[in-house]
């Protein structure tokens, strides 16, 4: 039950983070996508974000700072096989969410027409 209420509170801390940039900061929704994710790759890049996961579990994957998180993370990996796998490795650990956001992407574009006009 902890785990539950560890991963609520960091996913809800990432995602009001948010938030207050598009409202405070009045950021567009492109800008806070890339600083979250450049906050997990920094926070990836000081080894924290691994702390973070073990406390938080998917409250600290699933927001986008995970996505962040896991390019960086295989990227270092793969960097001490030599220079040229760090492009393989950037896309080892993030291929899943890039797959999965992909096909729920097309899925719900067949599913559900968008209303045109105002």
């Amino acid at each position: 039950m902890v785990e539950y209420i560890w991963a609520f509170l960091v996913g809800g801390a990432i995602c009001f983070v948010g938030q207050m940039l598009l409202d405070i900061g009045k950021l567009s929704p492109v800008q806070v996508l890339v600083t979250l994710m450049i906050f997990g790759m920094m926070l990836d890049g000081f080894h924290l974000y691994d702390f973070l996961i073990s406390v938080a579990g998917a409250g600290a994957t699933l927001p986008i700072t995970g996505l962040g998180h896991s390019l960086v993370h295989g990227a270092m990996n793969a960097g001490n096989n030599g220079l040229f796998s760090i492009s393989d490795g950037l896309f080892d650990m993030a291929a899943v969410t890039f797959v999965f956001s992909i096909l729920f992407s097309v899925t719900v574009a067949l599913l559900f027409r968008p209303h045109g006009g105002v």
